[in-house]
């Protein structure tokens, strides 16, 4: 449950000790935090486990996970350093269904798995360095996951916490045995508070658990946090040069090809020149939903966006004015062609592509050869960027839906 050797070396001890007594622990009625029967609140500080993927911290003989499993439905893997309290929990609960025993650095576990949805300790976080945990268990948890441990804070001597983040001695004590020596965080509440808090929690509540006997000096702290959301990164902020509007300096507009067989959709402008349907692309609005409102507006004929694939961009330069004008490809609309009232461009008709008439607007004609560079029409010159996702010069199956 360490990433400190010599506390590995201390619960392998430990745990060899109690497999040669041939003790294993029965499964409890409830979870205890401290040493002592019913001495503070139990498993309900956890929340609605059911179902819910748990994380047992230092789970040694494993009887903890398989209460949570047993009683209240949990998911549990018990994790733990040490190879013989492992072994301990493999024999004793192997088997046991909702429960999975794993021997691994906790930090290095959280790594390869999935988030959990809870996580707990018994009396087992003070054995692990807290800057080896913390950050692993901060990225191991889901948002809003409730963390829940419990961890010395007054010895068998008497000894109160320490007000550094460092381990010190501290003994594992075992009947009729000569005590085990290992390293210990044993913090106030403020360092643990400030730890969790530094890494991604928040304290819920510190309680001290005492021990019934008045003559019993030991307490024992029960931390509960929560995994903070996770924060967005800070977002830049942007402003104009000046409050004055820009001076206007360019034009940009879309034109759509619709194809019916092989014809093209043609519509004559008041001032005589034959256009595909397009116009100019309003503030705030997509190249596709221009498309698609002026397609309505000037033919009556409905799309929808995945009915629009953009070809580019043509750029040329017309009296001062720098003109961008977005090629697309329309495959599939609703009704047919006419007239709208009160619009420039109507008497829509189909003319064949190897028939193409005089008379097109230069847009309209710089669309047509982007789209497909062999077909004979002369035009002003443009500069024309395609679409990273498509090639504009294949010519996809058209149909129009009535």
């Amino acid at each position: 449950m360490s990433a400190s050797p010599a506390n590995e070396q201390s619960w392998t001890i430990y745990g060899q000790r109690q497999l040669d007594h041939g003790y294993t622990p029965p499964v409890p009625e409830r979870i205890d935090w401290g040493f002592w029967p019913a001495v503070g609140p139990g498993a309900e500080l956890l929340g609605s486990i059911d179902g819910k993927r748990v994380l047992d911290i230092g789970s040694g003989p494993g009887h903890h996970a398989v209460h949570l499993a047993r009683k209240h439905g949990a998911l549990v893997d018990g994790i733990d350093l040490s190879p013989t309290q492992h072994q301990r929990a493999l024999q004793a609960h192997g088997t046991e269904p909702g429960v999975h025993f794993v021997c691994a650095d906790v930090a290095q576990h959280l790594r390869q798995v999935d988030p959990y949805d809870a996580a707990y300790g018994i009396r087992t976080f003070g054995c692990i360095d807290p800057h080896h945990l913390f950050p692993a268990l901060r990225d191991g948890l889901v948002e809003n996951a409730p963390l829940v441990f419990s961890a010395l804070h007054t010895d068998a001597e008497g000894r109160q916490p320490s007000s550094t983040v460092a381990p010190r001695q501290q003994v594992i004590r075992l009947r009729d045995e000569e005590p085990i020596p290992t390293q210990m965080w044993v913090l106030t509440p403020q360092l643990w508070e400030d730890l969790l808090t530094n890494h991604g929690f928040t304290v819920e509540a510190v309680d001290l658990l005492r021990a019934p006997e008045d003559d019993n000096p030991v307490v024992i702290q029960l931390i509960r946090a929560r995994r903070q959301p996770r924060r967005q990164p800070p977002r830049a902020s942007s402003r104009p040069r000046t409050n004055r509007p820009p001076a206007p300096h360019a034009a940009v507009g879309v034109g759509a090809i619709l194809l019916n067989e092989q014809e093209v959709l043609l519509g004559r402008h008041r001032r005589g020149t034959l256009e595909l349907p397009g116009g100019t692309v309003e503030a705030g609005e997509s190249f596709e939903d221009a498309v698609i409102r002026e397609l309505s507006e000037e033919t009556g004929l409905m799309a929808r966006p995945d009915d629009v694939r953009l070809l580019g961009t043509l750029v040329d330069h017309v009296g001062g004015v720098v003109r961008v004008t977005v090629g697309a490809l329309v495959h599939a609309w609703q009704g047919q062609p006419a007239t709208q009232p009160d619009e420039s461009v109507g008497d829509w008709a189909w003319y064949p592509l190897d028939q193409l008439p005089d008379g097109l607007f230069v847009c309209s004609a710089q669309i047509l050869t982007a789209w497909r560079s062999d077909m004979p029409i002369d035009h002003a010159p443009a500069h024309f960027t395609p679409f990273a996702y498509g090639t504009p010069h294949s010519t996809p199956p058209m149909n129009g839906l009535t």
